[in-house]
């Protein structure tokens, strides 16, 4: 995305879980929010013109990541911290209803702006667990928004880094990963990441390089590829105890969805554990 505009894909993704409720059957992934903060699923189409619409397998991925991500967040016991990096219209801390729980969200201050609105425009109420963290990159980390925001280093923590990491450099997505590996406290991360086209089949190729060409178009490239076992040894050298790649069939698996369903473009969903420095 663009400094002083809001995310193109803030919105789809969002629009993409919104439809999802309606029309996948059986739904996986429980956002009621998402249909009201995007104002419906039957609003014009948002998308670009030129850019293809969305399969229907692809918009089950973006559900499945957040019933990963979210899954293994209910499971963090200890965990009394959550931060939403590249929040856009995330309405995880809309739907907690822990008020033990603190959710940082980490965002452009033009997207929080624009989440705000939308908020306000669908009648979601912000609760007090919700800390606003507006960083821009150009000129401070996430790092030091947080601790400007009250992030507590010495607190268990969960960060959740959905549909994000594809629009980050290498660079950028490993030194976010080793920032949370290497907190005082035990940490937890979840993301999703693309593979290299050529380490998909021949056959999945083309529906791949015309998603990416979709994304380029919208002004959004993809900017950063791995493989498991690069991803693997990147988040073992950060400072990650243990890792699960999760893939397309094991979450068809998981949760009981057709086993048959193509993979059309090889996206993998990760959950890194780190115990903590102040443990090692």
């Amino acid at each position: 995305m663009q400094t002083g505009r809001p995310s193109r894909t803030a919105m789809s993704s969002a629009r993409a879980r919104a439809v999802h409720q309606v029309a996948d059957s059986p739904p996986v992934f429980a956002d009621p929010l998402a249909v009201r903060i995007v104002g419906g699923v039957a609003d014009d189409d948002p998308r670009p013109p030129g850019v293809p619409a969305m399969p229907a397998e692809v918009r089950l991925f973006m559900a499945l990541r957040h019933r990963v991500a979210e899954d293994a967040l209910w499971a963090a016991a200890r965990t009394r911290q959550v931060v939403v990096l590249g929040a856009g219209l995330d309405t995880f801390a809309y739907r907690n209803r822990n008020p033990a729980l603190r959710v940082f969200e980490v965002d452009l201050p033009a997207t929080q702006e624009w989440k705000r609105r939308r908020l306000a425009d669908a009648g979601i109420d912000i609760p007090d667990t919700v800390v606003f963290c507006p960083v821009d990159f150009a000129e401070q980390t996430a790092q030091e928004g947080l601790a400007a925001a009250g992030f507590d280093r010495h607190a268990p923590a969960f960060f959740l880094l959905l549909g994000v990491a594809p629009y980050l450099t290498r660079d950028a997505l490993l030194a976010t990963a080793r920032f949370v590996a290497q907190l005082p406290a035990p940490a937890e991360l979840v993301f999703d990441y693309n593979q290299p086209a050529d380490a998909l089949p021949p056959h999945r190729q083309a529906t791949r390089a015309a998603q990416a060409e979709a994304m380029a178009k919208a002004g959004e490239p993809w900017r950063s590829f791995f493989t498991p076992a690069d991803i693997a040894a990147e988040l073992a050298d950060a400072g990650f105890d243990s890792v699960a790649d999760i893939g397309w069939h094991d979450c068809l698996a998981r949760y009981g969805l057709d086993p048959s369903l193509p993979d059309l473009f090889g996206g993998r969903i990760v959950h890194a554990r780190a115990t903590g420095k102040e443990r090692s």
